[in-house]
């Protein structure tokens, strides 16, 4: 079994800043790409970024500037450093990993963690 734990939301004001974390434990070989997601209420699941193992990223344009993606390899654990946080940015952050026990690759959700902005 792999569990993803997602960690760091909360409320903070227009213009702060918010450091989010997640962990993955259980049967892993390796963990391929690592990303973030968003799902604010009434919208469709967005992605934000993800990363490789060998630390290329991808943003989202809505994102790109404010947000940065990173991970420690030896942790399991990949983070997002969200900067300039606007209103819109309210939000369910969920992680994903693409990880590898015995056989195929799986991809893995995290359960999820409230990031609310206030204006």
């Amino acid at each position: 079994q792999v569990q993803l734990v997602e960690s760091g939301g909360g409320l903070v004001q227009a213009g702060g800043s918010l450091r989010l974390s997640c962990a993955a434990s259980g049967s892993i070989f390796s963990i391929n790409a690592m990303g973030w997601y968003r799902q604010a209420p009434g919208k469709q699941r967005e992605f934000l970024a993800d990363i490789t193992r060998g630390g290329s990223t991808n943003y989202a344009d809505s994102v790109k500037g404010r947000f940065t993606i990173s991970r420690d390899n030896a942790k399991n654990t990949v983070y997002l450093q969200m900067n300039s946080l606007k209103p819109e940015d309210t939000a369910i952050y969920y992680c994903k990993a693409a990880i590898q026990w015995i056989g195929p690759t799986y991809d893995y959700w995290g359960q999820g963690t409230q990031v609310t902005v206030s204006s």
